[in-house]
């Protein structure tokens, strides 16, 4: 897909060096701090919840897939850079700013890490933003970067936990074992969740024509991430009585209200293709019976089916690219018909459009005998 070369080279250059340094700090501050038995065991259990919750974004975005790089580059930013940026700013608040423990969880901890985090987003916002379609792509985005950063978060609690280094009892299993439960089984999407905010604000700022709306919604999604980010750390601070009382009073009523915010934001999708796809056909585009086969996505997966009875791996890997480009030109029609798109909508229509003309002929979809040419 096109973009914008300088735009690539410098986003992909900037996320890749950031990536690669923040990864040997990490290293390095696991070797100082625990034992490598410690840093092991804490590793392991700490992916545990890495492979489902991102399997749950993946799941949310079913309708356009963003680019595996791009996620992967979001999940490695969290992880590597937002971690030990947020680490070393947290440390330094606490011995040159000389703030209390209380002062660093409930404030410093909520601003230093959701801005870590965000950066992400306002790269990708900055030099990629022909990527973000929606409110949808930046929950999405932010969810890969609050996994990254929570799983290595995790490590250095479960590794202190461990070695009885957190303040919640002697260690060893009973104490590794208490905060796995806690962070990794009831709270795997606090990060995400908190970081989403930021994303929407994002996703807001990618489909609006006012300049106004592309400064303030992104700022007004981070405050509130931050906001629901100190609530939450406060809460473990001061308290309702236990842990169990602050999940079920703020942890799972905020999963839930934001979990319907993305399914919302997911079933908008197939209206906004359904429409830009009719208006698209409409001047000749694509063909108009092929629309439910591309926006339903029940229907995706029968036309696979019957293109791979038909017509084998080839006629499935031709279908699934058709569906994928005709996807891609309905958000970009989407965008050129509010007049957001980017800069360089012509040359990604052209090449959306190259797909389609190569892709049609090589399958038939369900009911056609033949395909059309």
């Amino acid at each position: 897909m096109p973009a914008a070369p300088r735009e690539n080279v410098a986003f992909t250059v900037i996320v890749t060096v950031a990536v690669s340094l923040g990864a040997l700090a990490v290293l390095v501050l696991l070797a100082v701090s625990h034992a490598p038995a410690s840093t092991l065991i804490a590793t392991v259990l700490a992916a545990v919840p890495v492979g489902p919750v991102v399997a749950a974004y993946i799941w949310l975005d079913r309708y356009e897939p963003e680019p595996k790089r791009l996620l992967t580059f979001g999940l490695l930013w969290g992880a590597c850079v937002a971690t030990v940026v947020a680490v070393v700013i947290e440390g330094l608040g606490g011995v040159v700013g000389g703030l209390t423990n209380t002062a660093q969880v409930a404030l410093l901890g909520p601003i230093t890490e959701e801005a870590c985090k965000g950066l992400f987003l306002v790269l990708l916002f900055w030099w990629r933003r022909a990527e973000i379609d929606g409110i949808l792509d930046g929950i999405v985005y932010a969810g890969m970067v609050g996994v990254g950063f929570a799983f290595t978060e995790n490590i250095l609690y479960l590794a202190s936990a461990y070695d009885g280094n957190n303040g919640m009892g002697p260690g060893g299993v009973h104490g590794i074992t208490t905060t796995f439960v806690i962070r990794c089984v009831l709270s795997p999407f606090a990060h995400p969740l908190f970081t989403a905010f930021t994303g929407i604000g994002i996703g807001i700022a990618a489909g609006s024509r006012s300049s106004a709306v592309r400064w303030l919604a992104p700022l007004g999604g981070f405050v509130l991430a931050v906001v629901a980010h100190g609530v939450w750390n406060a809460s473990t601070v001061y308290g309702f009585g236990s842990f169990v009382v602050v999940y079920a009073v703020l942890g799972a009523p905020a999963f839930a209200a934001m979990l319907s915010i993305a399914l919302w934001a997911r079933s908008s999708e197939r209206r906004v293709l359904s429409t830009a796809l009719t208006d698209a056909a409409g001047r000749g585009l694509i063909p108009a019976s092929d629309i439910d086969w591309v926006v339903d996505l029940r229907a995706r997966r029968v036309a696979r089916r019957h293109a791979r009875v038909q017509g084998g791996s080839e006629a499935v890997r031709a279908m699934r690219d058709y569906q994928q480009a005709a996807v891609e030109l309905g958000y970009l029609h989407h965008r050129l018909l509010r007049g957001t798109a980017p800069r360089d909508w012509q040359e990604r229509g052209q090449v959306f459009l190259s797909r389609i003309q190569a892709d049609r002929p090589r399958f038939a979809f369900p009911g056609q005998v033949v395909p059309q040419r």
